[in-house]
């Protein structure tokens, strides 16, 4: 018989579980589609619970389409699960390492799985108890809040707090230069609208951050990689790209650039701006991890004084991914446009969520947790770079900040092979290809440092290795033998 443990007092709890036994016999085919549900007096006693959490489970069962209500007759089932598919449950092996590859595996991954290919902290490294008073603060909110839309520009209070935090990067904006945004990504994509005609070029660093590959495309944009360096873009090809191409516009991190790490120095800024202004380039200057720095680099937008450099960045790696805010800070002659493109786009902003992180902001909440999450980093940092050298993978630059390691695999080993085979063992890595508009990296890998701590990560990786290692001494054996049936081998 079901029931329910007698000493469980939370009435949220009761109710899921009255529900989990529901969809249970559901998918054991003991309710049929059209069966009728126990009445709720009868299912109350036997799960043992009060008629009124019965009651708010059939309610969200029916929410949810699982069950349905007959007025003056009860509640039938609806129908059965979906059929399982075992094809759909597995990673996809198959798919091409293109973009979208970590992505799409990351975004799927289930709980189960280990993800130091991943783009973003672990949960449990995040300002959960902050977030959680944040939230039961903004349920006290006043209505306009809780329900309506935001104005284009987003909140004031929040721009005005960016304002000085930009500021403290030499960045200077005033509030009427920000907007607010949903992300990072839909930062970039209302530029990419504002900017650019299907067919424009845009050159990008090689390698880069693979969403900027995928985002270009679906904006029909013809794409130009300049080969990276520990200290910004190889600049005398950046030149030559501008002569040859004459690209529209620029998109990069200055600061701790993903996925190399590499920290843009003043000289590459310097001649790299000089080189814009003589092309009229636009650049988008992201800067979503500025808040991982120890020492804050040198910034385009901070000697540009944001005249053709546009600055984005968002909270999604340092505070949530589910609490969606990012911003765009940009010369004044294009606020407007971009005012109607983000109306047309996505209408108001997210009012809720900006209140959230303003909340943060201001009690000191944020600022405690990210030095907090710089010292962890840091010792993150050295902890994998160390394993991962104990196993010939070779960092491409030594670094103590941000959450990235771009490295190279030992001889003979391709990335996307390991990252195939590790995928097998519940394990996303990042393969340098996804990262490279010229696919020269396919012996290099992104690891993700705050993602590294469980130690079958290494056993895998290990594994997938000598799985690639053996798999490329197959492939040169059958290119060094003879064809038995070649002139050279045949007697006659």
């Amino acid at each position: 018989m079901d029931t329910l443990d007698p000493n469980a007092d939370n009435a949220g709890t009761l109710v899921e579980a009255v529900m989990a036994a529901i969809r249970q016999r559901i998918a054991a085919r003991i309710l049929t589609p059209g069966a009728r549900l126990p009445s709720i007096r009868a299912f109350a006693g036997t799960m043992q619970v009060s008629k009124s959490t019965v009651v708010e489970a059939y309610e969200r069962l029916a929410a949810e389409g699982t069950i349905r209500s007959r007025p003056g007759s009860g509640f039938y089932a609806s129908g059965p699960l979906a059929p399982l598919s075992l094809a759909e449950i597995g990673p996809r092996l198959d798919r091409a390492v293109d973009p979208l590859w970590v992505s799409r595996q990351s975004l799927d991954a289930s709980s189960d799985m280990l993800k130091p290919g991943c783009g973003w902290l672990p949960a449990s490294w995040m300002p959960q108890a902050a977030l959680r008073r944040a939230l039961r603060g903004a349920a006290r909110a006043d209505d306009a809040t809780l329900v309506d839309y935001g104005t284009p520009l987003g909140l004031p209070a929040l721009r005005q707090l960016l304002a000085r935090r930009l500021s403290a990067h030499g960045v200077e904006a005033s509030p009427d230069q920000i907007m607010l945004t949903e992300s990072g990504t839909q930062a970039i994509d209302l530029l990419c609208r504002f900017l650019l005609e299907p067919g424009d070029t845009v050159l990008v660093d090689d390698p880069c951050y693979f969403n900027f590959h995928a985002l270009l495309r679906a904006h029909r944009a013809k794409v130009v990689g300049i080969p990276m360096t520990p200290t910004g873009p190889d600049i005398d090809l950046f030149a030559q790209a501008l002569a040859e191409h004459r690209p529209r516009l620029y998109i990069t991190n200055s600061a701790l650039h993903n996925p190399t790490g590499a920290v843009l120095s003043p000289v590459v800024a310097h001649r790299l701006l000089k080189l814009a202004d003589h092309s009229d380039l636009a650049i988008v200057e992201d800067d979503i991890f500025a808040d991982f720095e120890h020492t804050p680099a040198p910034r385009l937008a901070a000697f540009d004084g944001l005249g053709r450099v546009v600055q984005i960045g968002s909270f999604s790696k340092t505070l949530s991914a589910s609490v969606r805010c990012g911003f765009i800070a940009t010369p004044r002659d294009w606020m407007e446009g971009l005012i109607d493109l983000k109306i047309a786009t996505s209408f108001g902003g997210g009012r809720l969520s900006s209140e959230l992180v303003l909340t943060l902001l201001k009690d000191g909440s944020y600022r405690k947790h990210v030095e907090q999450l710089r010292a962890r980093l840091a010792r993150a940092m050295t902890e994998t770079a160390g394993r991962l050298k104990a196993m010939g993978i070779a960092p491409w630059i030594d670094q103590a900040a941000g959450m990235f390691l771009w490295c190279r695999l030992p001889d003979n080993i391709d990335a996307a092979d390991v990252a195939r085979h590790a995928l097998s063992d519940n394990v996303v890595l990042a393969p340098g290809n996804a990262f490279s508009l010229s696919h020269t990296a396919g012996r290099f890998m992104r690891f993700n440092v705050a993602q590294c701590g469980d130690e079958r990560i290494f056993r895998v990786l290990e594994k997938a290795m000598a799985a690639s290692r053996q798999k490329t001494h197959r492939s040169d054996r059958r290119t060094t033998e003879p064809d038995p049936m070649s002139a050279a081998s045949v007697n006659c």
